[in-house]
């Protein structure tokens, strides 16, 4: 609520700051078409749209003032083109209804696009069914706060993305709910920028996509039943912490994919209900350390392209697989974890397992060569694989394992 407050206060004292004067657009206003003022604005100074309808085109803001909606005003695109264009640095967008954009086949049509332009701040609107929602290219110092993006699932290719941001550095994307776009937020070449206290969910593909994007941050984010889960693809250094990644089901789906991706780390997540809660491919000194794998199908896919990983101090309970892995060669490291499937045992009570734990059973190795060896996921003949896998070690990989599994699951501070 206080940081609420003071963005309001912010806003309010925008013109004050800029040394000019608030235009009002509306009914029994001086100025009805919200075009004309600002055509008649100077830098500095704010625009107030006041409630009602305004079909008035794309609006192209091209000098640095504030566009403020009272009562969420609605701005109509009429399905025939984009809404409002910025392309000036030091614009604030706030408190609008922000509708019906065109689509194009040619141009990546968008409710609120920023074009090389610096610290903008777009705060507190309202976009549905636009193509894309919000769209920021060659941009640095942008602010993406508290909007709700609500688009109208299409098929993919006619579908945009709700937050999208291209060539960009130090954006900062917080406090937003997406639904019903391709992707809720999408990044490529994006560095230095952080994503905070989102709430993606029911995209067409996925609720975060990452691209050739390096140095980002994303936490306390939830992402919930998208198509494909998340993933972070040809990407280096980003920190992943504190995030929900839950009900992302399906064939091709994961609550988290990593493709190509190096020197990263993954902090304090739940991975709740998904297909995969982790799918690795490519991956290069990830450290996974005190997260929660609960109820999965598969907690980790690791496949045997990635190398110098660190899996530890995390808690695996209730997942249909732990671990499953398509080679033999193991390049990764299994250190402290809890696993509720481990039945070893405790002589010194140190809380330490005193005989190493192996995580990839037999049939998840079956599985992985034979997808339709789920068929028998859970019958007898599965459970009797699986014992005498322990027993004479032959298919799984010897050097898979957990030298010091935790006896109880470990607390999360």
């Amino acid at each position: 609520m206080m940081r609420f407050l003071g963005i309001l206060l912010l806003s309010c004292c925008w013109s004050l700051l800029g040394a000019a004067k608030g235009l009002h657009v509306g009914s029994g206003q001086v100025y009805s078409s919200i075009r004309t003022a600002i055509e008649q604005a100077q830098p500095g100074d704010t625009v107030w749209v006041h409630e009602g309808t305004y079909t008035e085109g794309n609006l192209s803001i091209d000098k640095r003032i504030a566009l403020i909606g009272l009562g969420f005003p609605i701005l109509d695109g009429q399905h025939n083109c984009e809404i409002i264009t910025v392309n000036v640095s030091d614009v604030l967008i706030q408190g609008l209804d922000i509708r019906n954009s065109g689509q194009l086949s040619t141009l990546d049509v968008a409710g609120i696009k920023v074009l090389s332009s610096d610290r903008v701040r777009i705060i507190g609107n309202r976009l549905f069914n636009c193509t894309f929602g919000i769209y920021l290219s060659n941009t640095l110092d942008c602010q993406v706060s508290q909007n709700q993006i609500r688009g109208i699932i299409k098929e993919e290719q006619n579908s945009g993305n709700g937050i999208h941001l291209w060539k960009c550095a130090r954006a900062v994307i917080e406090e937003n709910y997406l639904t019903a776009q391709r992707d809720g937020i999408y990044f490529e070449f994006v560095t230095d920028s952080e994503i905070r206290f989102n709430h993606s969910e029911y995209n067409l593909r996925y609720g975060l996509h990452f691209m050739f994007s390096h140095n980002d941050h994303y936490h306390h984010n939830r992402f919930h039943n998208n198509g494909a889960g998340v993933a972070v693809m040809y990407s280096r250094q980003v920190k992943m912490t504190e995030n929900e990644f839950g009900y992302n089901w399906g064939s091709s789906a994961y609550g988290l994919l990593l493709k190509d991706i190096s020197d990263s780390h993954i902090w304090k997540n739940v991975f709740e209900h998904n297909s995969a809660g982790v799918y690795m491919e490519g991956a290069s000194r990830i450290t996974l350390e005190q997260n929660v794998f609960r109820e999965n199908g598969w907690a980790l896919r690791v496949q045997a392209s990635c190398d110098a990983n660190t899996v530890r101090q995390n808690n695996f309970m209730g997942n249909s697989f732990d671990v499953s892995t398509n080679g033999s060669l193991v390049l990764n490291t299994f250190d402290s974890n809890y696993w509720d499937r481990y039945e070893g045992y405790d002589l010194n009570h140190d809380g330490i397992g005193d005989v190493p734990f192996r995580p990839v059973s037999l049939y998840a190795v079956v599985v992985e060569r034979m997808p339709f060896g789920l068929m028998l996921l859970r019958s007898f003949m599965v459970y009797l694989l699986d014992k005498a896998e322990k027993i004479i070690p032959s298919l799984t990989p010897e050097m898979l394992k957990d030298d010091k599994p935790v006896m109880k699951p470990i607390t999360l501070l």
